[in-house]
Protein backbone atom coordinates (compact mmCIF):
# COMPACT_ATOMS: atom_id res chain seq x y z
CA UNK A 1 0.00 0.00 0.00
CA UNK A 2 1.16 3.83 -1.02
CA UNK A 3 1.33 5.96 1.72
CA UNK A 4 1.34 10.03 1.46
CA UNK A 5 3.96 11.43 1.72
CA UNK A 6 5.84 11.79 5.46
CA UNK A 7 4.46 8.49 6.76
CA UNK A 8 5.95 5.10 6.19
CA UNK A 9 8.81 3.25 6.76
CA UNK A 10 11.25 5.67 4.51
CA UNK A 11 11.03 4.43 1.42
CA UNK A 12 10.75 0.66 2.28
CA UNK A 13 7.43 0.32 0.73
CA UNK A 14 5.65 -1.52 3.80
CA UNK A 15 3.32 0.26 5.62
CA UNK A 16 2.52 -0.90 9.55
CA UNK A 17 -0.77 -0.55 11.19
CA UNK A 18 0.12 2.55 13.05
CA UNK A 19 1.10 4.73 10.27
CA UNK A 20 -2.63 3.92 8.83
CA UNK A 21 -3.96 4.73 12.08
CA UNK A 22 -1.82 7.90 12.73
CA UNK A 23 -2.94 8.68 9.03
CA UNK A 24 -6.47 8.31 9.13
CA UNK A 25 -7.10 9.70 12.57
CA UNK A 26 -8.96 7.36 15.14
CA UNK A 27 -9.22 3.57 15.07
CA UNK A 28 -13.05 2.35 14.37
CA UNK A 29 -12.52 -0.25 16.95
CA UNK A 30 -12.55 3.18 19.88
CA UNK A 31 -16.01 4.27 18.43
CA UNK A 32 -18.50 2.22 20.43
CA UNK A 33 -20.22 5.25 22.51
CA UNK A 34 -20.46 6.90 19.34
CA UNK A 35 -22.36 4.37 17.29
CA UNK A 36 -24.18 3.53 20.34
CA UNK A 37 -25.34 7.35 21.08
CA UNK A 38 -25.95 7.89 17.24
CA UNK A 39 -28.44 4.46 17.53
CA UNK A 40 -30.45 6.29 20.85
CA UNK A 41 -30.63 9.16 18.68
CA UNK A 42 -31.81 7.79 15.67
CA UNK A 43 -34.60 5.37 17.58
CA UNK A 44 -35.59 8.94 20.29
CA UNK A 45 -35.96 10.74 16.38
CA UNK A 46 -38.10 7.40 15.13
CA UNK A 47 -40.44 8.41 18.36
CA UNK A 48 -40.72 11.79 18.04
CA UNK A 49 -42.02 11.05 14.56
CA UNK A 50 -44.38 8.53 15.54
CA UNK A 51 -45.46 11.05 17.98
CA UNK A 52 -46.44 13.88 15.82
CA UNK A 53 -49.14 11.00 14.72
CA UNK A 54 -50.52 10.22 18.67
CA UNK A 55 -50.32 13.80 19.56
CA UNK A 56 -50.87 16.03 17.10
CA UNK A 57 -52.38 13.90 13.74
CA UNK A 58 -54.38 11.52 15.84
CA UNK A 59 -57.18 11.68 12.84
CA UNK A 60 -55.33 11.04 10.32
CA UNK A 61 -52.63 8.27 11.94
CA UNK A 62 -54.18 5.99 14.01
CA UNK A 63 -52.61 4.88 17.22
CA UNK A 64 -52.39 0.89 16.11
CA UNK A 65 -50.59 2.12 12.75
CA UNK A 66 -48.32 4.29 14.78
CA UNK A 67 -47.16 2.07 17.15
CA UNK A 68 -46.44 -0.63 14.29
CA UNK A 69 -44.86 1.62 12.43
CA UNK A 70 -42.19 2.61 15.12
CA UNK A 71 -42.14 -1.24 16.48
CA UNK A 72 -40.76 -2.28 12.94
CA UNK A 73 -38.36 0.87 12.80
CA UNK A 74 -36.76 0.13 16.13
CA UNK A 75 -35.99 -3.81 14.93
CA UNK A 76 -34.51 -2.71 11.59
CA UNK A 77 -32.57 0.10 13.55
CA UNK A 78 -31.50 -2.16 16.63
CA UNK A 79 -30.48 -4.90 13.67
CA UNK A 80 -28.47 -2.01 12.32
CA UNK A 81 -26.56 -1.24 15.43
CA UNK A 82 -25.24 -4.65 16.28
CA UNK A 83 -24.13 -4.96 12.68
CA UNK A 84 -22.43 -1.84 12.72
CA UNK A 85 -20.68 -2.56 16.61
CA UNK A 86 -19.89 -6.20 15.60
CA UNK A 87 -18.54 -5.77 11.71
CA UNK A 88 -16.91 -2.43 13.55
CA UNK A 89 -15.10 -4.94 16.00
CA UNK A 90 -13.96 -7.05 13.46
CA UNK A 91 -10.41 -8.45 13.57
CA UNK A 92 -9.71 -7.17 16.77
CA UNK A 93 -10.00 -7.72 20.63
CA UNK A 94 -12.07 -5.43 21.72
CA UNK A 95 -15.53 -7.06 23.11
CA UNK A 96 -18.06 -4.65 23.99
CA UNK A 97 -21.70 -7.22 24.06
CA UNK A 98 -21.97 -5.88 27.57
CA UNK A 99 -22.72 -1.91 25.93
CA UNK A 100 -24.68 -3.58 22.89
CA UNK A 101 -27.03 -5.92 25.30
CA UNK A 102 -27.28 -3.05 27.56
CA UNK A 103 -29.03 -0.79 24.61
CA UNK A 104 -30.88 -3.51 23.01
CA UNK A 105 -32.53 -4.25 26.56
CA UNK A 106 -33.09 -0.29 27.48
CA UNK A 107 -34.62 -0.28 23.64
CA UNK A 108 -36.86 -3.36 24.40
CA UNK A 109 -37.93 -1.90 27.11
CA UNK A 110 -38.37 1.51 25.80
CA UNK A 111 -40.62 0.18 23.11
CA UNK A 112 -42.87 -1.79 25.43
CA UNK A 113 -43.50 1.71 27.18
CA UNK A 114 -43.96 3.58 24.21
CA UNK A 115 -46.91 0.17 22.56
CA UNK A 116 -48.32 0.21 26.17
CA UNK A 117 -48.74 3.31 27.15
CA UNK A 118 -48.20 6.37 24.29
CA UNK A 119 -51.58 7.06 22.54
CA UNK A 120 -53.93 4.37 24.12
Amino acid sequence: MTLPKGFGSGGGGGSSSADVERMIGRRVENMTGMITASYWAALIATFAGTAAGYFYYPWAYPTASGHFAFIVLAIIEAIGYIFCVKVMEEGSNKNSNGIVGASIAGTVAFVLFVSLFVGW
